[in-house]
């Protein structure tokens, strides 16, 4: 069991899904998915996951109604996954470990491709847009930067195996986070 909650993060199509995915199951942990909530969401409004977050950009309440359902959740045990967890919980003084996948942009655009089933430059552009509007939300609605928070601990994915990824974060969380 791992004592602490855990938060895993990482841009669009870093890989840190997988992560979470094998994680959670290598050490019994119950995964909660920031991205998946937010799909669900857009397909329950019969929105794209681009027109939802272009609808986030003015109505402040879907992405606090999200990340509130996720931190409420945060104990030992619990896995969230999503990018901007980890500095919430920070913000909010829950003892917790934040770890990180990050990929270089042409392989995240590769994986997103294909993933969504489209081409690289596509996933791309769609990439660069989601990454533009979670900036400009999450700095106005948390006063958070991504590109200047650092996580605890962080795997570049760039050029690494999936398992590679996975054994080199669960090694940090056996220490970390306490792993009995």
């Amino acid at each position: 069991m791992i004592r602490r909650p855990v938060a895993l993060g990482g841009p669009p199509g870093s890989g840190k899904t997988t992560a979470a995915k094998a994680l959670a199951k290598r050490f019994e942990l119950t995964l909660l998915s920031a991205g998946e909530r937010f799909r669900s969401e857009a397909a329950n409004r019969g929105l794209s996951l681009a027109e939802l977050s272009r609808l986030a950009e003015t109505d402040g309440a879907i992405d606090r109604a999200l990340d509130e359902s996720m931190l409420a959740e945060a104990r030992p045990g619990v896995l969230l996954e999503g990018r901007v967890q980890g500095p919430l919980l920070r913000r909010r003084g829950v003892d917790s470990v934040w770890v990180a996948v990050v990929a270089s942009e042409p392989v995240r655009a590769t994986r997103a491709a294909r993933r969504d089933g489209t081409d690289p430059a596509t996933a791309l552009r769609e990439i660069r847009l989601r990454e533009e509007s979670e900036r400009r939300r999450y700095r106005e609605y948390y006063g958070i930067d991504l590109a200047t928070e650092s996580p605890d601990f962080s795997v570049d994915a760039t050029e690494l195996s999936r398992e590679a990824v996975v054994q080199r974060l669960a090694e940090f969380l056996e220490g970390a986070a306490g792993a009995t």
